[in-house]
């Protein structure tokens, strides 16, 4: 049986990959501009009539925009023909929640679209840790880098307070949001099998620290909060059924009603509600202080 030969193969890939890029970039280029009337109609056709026609033309005519956006996220490692396709995503849903009726060059509306795309994938695979969730965070990744070097601070060690205070400023985000995602920006993704010292019998996660609880801790906490539910539980017994749903409704449910909707529940004024609860809870400190001791030490009742 002859041998295969992979090497050629996985060595014209990339060249293969490259060539197919460079074509695209050339025919997106080649495409003529639109002018606004054009933009205008296309638009109206596929949104009134979905042609499909109307829709390629335009799309095709914004495709030197995805490329010129794609190519301003090329220094972040990630490859060129992937940055493209998320921002051909963003054109698409551009062109498809498009209001043409508007005084809106299709133009300036996919630019957004189409940069919030690339810049989303960005952020999900510059790293296998999630960078970036708030917009602070998204704003930070993207410019921290620049205005550092217009400050003239890019030998890569650790902010000035003058600095730090400048780029929270122009960012509008806050000075530990600034720390946290310029060392961040700073260090690399590492293994945990990675080999630490020189004879490599230890790897990095034998140094991880685990920051849960001991099991034996966590059985105990377990078994106190049932045993604490269990007395609350008997000291809500003692209320009569108003008081009760009252205090089930304000204190124990997730959503919480307010004082005016059970009001209207039971008939009553807000005002009455309020007191019906305060005597319903001096009546369940009363209950667990006779059988328990003092609620607040047991951790039922706040003082």
């Amino acid at each position: 049986m002859p041998a295969t030969r992979t090497a050629p193969e996985t060595t014209a890939a990339p060249r293969q990959r490259d060539a197919g890029e460079q074509r695209f970039v050339k025919a997106a280029m080649a495409v003529p501009l639109l002018s606004r009337e054009e933009e205008q109609e296309l638009a109206r056709r596929w949104a009134e009539h979905r042609d499909e026609a109307a829709l390629h033309r335009l799309t095709e005519a914004h495709m030197r925009l995805v490329v010129a956006t794609a190519a301003r996220f090329r220094r972040y490692g990630l490859p060129f023909s992937d940055l493209i396709q998320e921002g051909n995503i963003g054109l698409m849903k551009a062109a498809e929640r498009f209001d043409p009726s508007r005084d809106v060059r299709f133009s300036t509306y996919v630019t957004w679209w189409v940069r919030s795309c690339i810049q989303d994938y960005v952020l999900r695979n510059w790293s296998i840790v999630r960078t970036g969730t708030t917009s602070a965070q998204k704003s930070l990744f993207f410019n921290l880098r620049r205005i550092r070097a217009r400050t003239g601070d890019v030998d890569g060690g650790g902010l000035t307070p003058e600095n730090r205070r400048l780029i929270a400023e122009e960012l509008k985000v806050r000075e530990e949001d600034v720390d946290m995602m310029a060392s961040r920006l700073s260090a690399v993704d590492r293994s945990l099998n990675a080999p630490v010292g020189e004879e490599d019998q230890m790897q990095w996660q034998d140094l991880l620290v685990d920051e849960t609880c001991a099991p034996e801790d966590e059985v105990m906490d377990r078994t106190d909060s049932e045993r604490r539910k269990a007395w609350l539980g008997q000291a809500i017994d003692t209320l009569n059924p108003r008081e009760q749903l009252i205090i089930r409704e304000r204190r124990l449910s997730e959503e919480g009603s307010t004082l005016e909707m059970l009001g209207d529940r039971l008939g009553i004024s807000k005002e009455r509600v309020r007191q019906i609860e305060n005597a319903a809870l001096d009546k369940i400190r009363r209950a667990l202080t006779e059988r328990h001791g003092d609620p607040a030490a047991c951790g039922l009742i706040p003082n």
